[in-house]
């Protein structure tokens, strides 16, 4: 079955893709981490120090996680040499079972009693942050691609 013919789209428009499926959950995460961090402040104004260095370690460290992501999908997407491809092109199957993964354990972890609000402080603004800056360089690679007429 040639799944290319399923809602076929450009190259240009499977980055843009990318930058949606990185982006839009990376402005959530950030935003419930706020939130959550505003909280903790409301109750622990000194643990807000820490919480912010959690969160800084956690960007560093999915931001060069996902940093082997987009390169490999950038490349993947740019290499097609069909034109046009399935609007479901933007990941291999690989990608959508680490993609279904985290979606489910990050709905898991909210519903973990007892998890302290002080996680979601710490470890949210990280990981949205780290999300966004993914979507952002997927973002720069699309205007690569739109400039250079890929």
């Amino acid at each position: 079955m040639n799944t290319d013919k399923i809602i076929p789209v450009n190259r240009e428009h499977l980055l843009l893709m990318q930058v949606l499926c990185w982006l839009a959950p990376g402005i959530v995460m950030t935003r419930k981490g706020i939130l959550a961090m505003l909280a903790v402040n409301e109750l622990h104004p000194e643990r807000v120090w820490w919480l912010t260095l959690i969160a800084v370690a956690v960007v560093v460290c999915f931001s060069l996680m996902f940093n082997n992501f987009i390169i490999r999908y950038t490349n993947r997407i740019l290499s097609f040499p069909e034109r046009k491809k399935s609007l479901f092109a933007f990941f291999d199957l690989k990608g959508y079972i680490l993609i279904i993964f985290m979606i489910g354990l990050g709905i898991s972890l909210k519903y973990i009693p007892g998890m302290p609000v002080e996680f979601f402080a710490g470890f949210y603004p990280g990981l949205g942050l780290a999300l966004s800056i993914a979507g952002i360089r997927y973002l720069v690679s699309w205007c690569q691609a739109v400039k250079n007429k890929v």
